[in-house]
């Protein structure tokens, strides 16, 4: 598939969020509703879907063509749909910061990132992600096996 056919279903993808966001509550005494984080996202990602619609347009490539793939390439796609499935099934019992150290680390291996930067970012990102959602945006975030020391 060509940028055009990402493009559009990641602007469809956006506008039913922003569509399914206009009837989050407002908070009580916040100058900003729940929405405002995901209609600041939505938006975010229709401009870009446009963008790449209209560069897809404009490369000239077919819509759908069949092209030739690498194993690599390959193994980093069922790593990518392998790890939501995961999160989605284990992030309850394992809690965020495991499933996030996990997801990462498959995903920048099987991207092919350098294995002495792997862990390390995968530590660093999983902790910025985490304190941003958790401690700035209050989201509750699962603790799983460090309910114990949940800070």
């Amino acid at each position: 598939m060509n940028d055009t056919v990402i493009g559009a279903v990641l602007l469809a993808l956006s506008l039913v969020v922003l569509w399914h966001v206009k009837d989050f509550p407002a908070i009580p005494g916040q100058p900003y509703g729940a929405a405002l984080y995901p209609i600041v996202v939505a938006a975010g990602l229709a401009i870009a879907s446009v963008l790449l619609l209209l560069q897809g347009l404009r490369s000239g490539e077919p819509v759908f063509a069949a092209q030739a793939t690498s194993r690599r390439g390959l193994l980093a796609f069922a790593v990518t749909l392998g790890s939501l499935f995961f999160y989605v099934l284990a992030v309850d019992a394992l809690g965020f910061i495991v499933c996030s150290l996990l997801m990462l680390s498959a995903l920048m291996w099987s991207y092919g990132v350098r294995a002495s930067r792997v862990v390390p970012v995968a530590i660093v990102a999983t902790l910025i992600i985490h304190t941003g959602f958790y401690k700035l945006l209050k989201v509750p975030l699962p603790w799983g096996l460090l309910q114990p020391i949940a800070w």
